[in-house]
């Protein structure tokens, strides 16, 4: 048990308790859930139809599973595991690995055609599969790095002002407060970053699964 792993399994357990029980008239929380509830929908729904809504319970338990690690990695002494590149590279090769599955599933051998473009000349074909097989296994590493680089880069940047706002506090008393006040606004983009990133993540592994639906 590591403690990525503890931190993921105490993820599922708040969602969980978060999300227990269903009022027919919804109170502010669960109008919220809702909204991004209908919001993912309809993101699913323009990006593979509606054969493609049965990825709709994956696509919104992936959003608030990250989502969840993202933000509660914000609170002092909490482990992120987003942040660390082999856990989301772990996601976004699950993913891809996934996709490439039900791909052969659905499509037998024909899912081979997405590494040959269609109308190219025969004579490219070894040129252009090895290009296609190289922008389709990027696809996991792209996903997995911009996630944990971007969550990286924010941390990183909100230990280097607040150990910086210390440090003013201490040293000028309360003319030393303003980089405090700055942290608060730090703050609420780091919040901003931390489900931007989960979304862009769902939103590419939506695209992703097209190919599991429609050859191209």
């Amino acid at each position: 048990m590591t403690n990525s792993s503890m931190m993921m399994v105490l993820v599922v357990v708040v969602v969980i308790l978060l999300f227990k029980g269903v009022q027919l008239i919804p109170k502010r929380w669960q109008s919220m859930i809702e909204l991004i509830y209908d919001h993912l929908h309809s993101v699913v729904k323009d990006n593979l139809g509606s054969e493609g809504l049965r990825y709709l319970p994956l696509i919104v338990s992936l959003f608030f599973f990250i989502v969840f690690l993202n933000v509660l990695g914000l609170f002092p002494y909490v482990f992120t595991p987003t942040v660390h590149i082999v856990v989301t590279l772990g996601l976004s090769f699950s993913i891809i690995i996934g996709v490439t599955l039900a791909g052969f599933w659905g499509f037998k051998w024909d899912f081979f055609s997405v590494f040959m473009p269609s109308g190219a000349p025969l004579g490219l074909a070894p040129l252009l599969v090895l290009i296609e097989t190289v922008s389709y296994v990027s696809r996991a590493i792209s996903l997995g790095v911009r996630l944990a680089a971007n969550l990286s880069a924010g941390h990183l940047l909100f230990a280097i002002l607040a150990g910086f706002g210390f440090n003013m506090l201490v040293a000028s008393g309360l003319a030393g407060a303003l980089p405090l006040f700055i942290m608060v606004f730090i703050t609420l983009l780091e919040v901003a970053v931390a489900v931007i990133q989960a979304y862009v993540f769902c939103l590419l592994a939506t695209i992703y699964l097209a190919d599991t639906i429609v050859l191209h």
